[in-house]
């Protein structure tokens, strides 16, 4: 999945289209010898939706075979060689898109009059992207990291870059005034116009924001004011124009050290809640808590699916295939309870046992 999946993008994806807005949902898989029935079950997938397509009496003529012309064409730009756990392409009249998705989805074909997004909703809430920033006194880039990746983020002014030659460089030696680079005052404006571009970013599109640089430069943008709560700093220099992979290993052992202490915290407001009566577990409750918008956190455990069908006003255990079964719930859940304002949380497996795999604190 595209890394910078920002909440304006889902939003745009989310608004209606004319009948039909087609959506593909599809497994996929890394390795072989799984990974070869991908392509086989991909064409089977386009086939089933030209069919559906051509047989609704509700899609004209000249839209279906625009739609039909958007999935061949989103099918040419799948890369089933590098894909990950899911694959979703959307198609609508002028436009498709393809989204490779780090979490199994289930196999579908769905014509709404909006795109099915609750799998990348899930996917982008499993995923906990943060920002890293790698400062330089020349340079300042931007990277947009998770547990798996990180990438450059060229956007909002970023990377922002200046030349670090003095035009007046021999007067200053010799009267001996060569101050550290970090003290230069055309430095210092160079990182409080950076500094501000990542208060608006942060402001625009919150997450988790790791800032390195040498003792010099953290030091200085910390004399800048603070970027918000969930900053954490990393002395490291060398990264403003270093390759991802040295991003991403200078970040990850702070992430881990952060994920782990927030598995804590969030087990111990789990606990919390349950002597306060404001706590739901398993899949059925969760399911209820989040429908009614009475959740204020849903935990969910990064692996857990599970196939239900809905008997009243509860979930019962269902099988595959099944009429009436619904293998998404947990995707489901994790889209309402985050349209509904909750917190979601994903944790690893058996953080929450004897809770079911998925468990909310309620606000009522």
């Amino acid at each position: 999945m595209d890394p910078v999946l920002s909440s304006e993008v889902l939003a745009k994806l989310r608004q209606p289209r004319p009948y039909p807005a087609v959506s593909l949902v599809m497994p996929t898989h890394r390795r072989e010898p799984d990974n070869t029935q991908d392509p086989v079950r991909l064409r089977n997938l386009l086939a089933e939706a030209e069919k559906t397509l051509t047989g609704d009496p509700d899609v004209p003529r000249e839209r279906r075979l625009d739609i039909l012309d958007q999935l061949s064409r989103a099918a040419a730009e799948v890369d089933l060689a590098h894909a990950e756990d899911g694959l979703v392409i959307f198609a609508a009249q002028g436009e498709h898109q393809v989204w490779s998705l780090p979490r199994t989805v289930p196999e579908r074909v769905v014509l709404a009059d909006t795109f099915l997004t609750r799998n990348l909703v899930a996917a982008r809430a499993a995923e906990q992207p943060h920002w890293a920033v790698a400062v330089a006194a020349d340079r300042v880039s931007l990277w947009s990291g998770n547990a798996e990746r990180t990438v450059e983020a060229a956007r909002d002014g970023f990377p922002l870059t200046r030349s670090l030659e003095d035009p007046d460089v021999e007067r200053k030696e010799r009267i001996g005034d060569v101050p550290s680079t970090f003290q230069d005052e055309a430095t210092r404006q160079f990182l409080r116009e950076a500094h501000e571009k990542l208060r608006v970013l942060l402001a625009a599109e919150p997450r988790p924001l790791y800032v390195l640089g040498s003792s010099e430069a953290l030091g200085l943008v910390e004399e800048l004011g603070p970027l918000g709560p969930d900053t954490v700093t990393v002395q490291k220099g060398g990264l403003a124009d270093a390759p991802a992979a040295a991003v991403h290993a200078a970040v990850e052992p702070a992430r881990t050290a952060r994920a782990a202490a927030a598995v804590t915290a969030l087990t111990a407001d789990l606990d919390a809640a349950r002597g306060r009566r404001e706590f739901a577990g398993g899949i059925d409750e969760v399911w209820r808590a989040a429908k009614e918008g009475r959740a204020r956190l849903v935990a969910v455990e990064d692996d857990y699916r599970t196939v239900v069908r809905e008997e009243g006003d509860h979930l019962e255990p269902a099988e595959a295939g099944e009429a009436g079964a619904r293998d998404d719930m947990v995707d489901e859940i994790v889209e309402r309870a985050l349209d509904t304002g909750a917190e979601v949380r994903f944790v690893p497996g058996g953080t929450l046992d004897g809770q079911g795999r998925i468990a909310a604190v309620l606000r009522y």
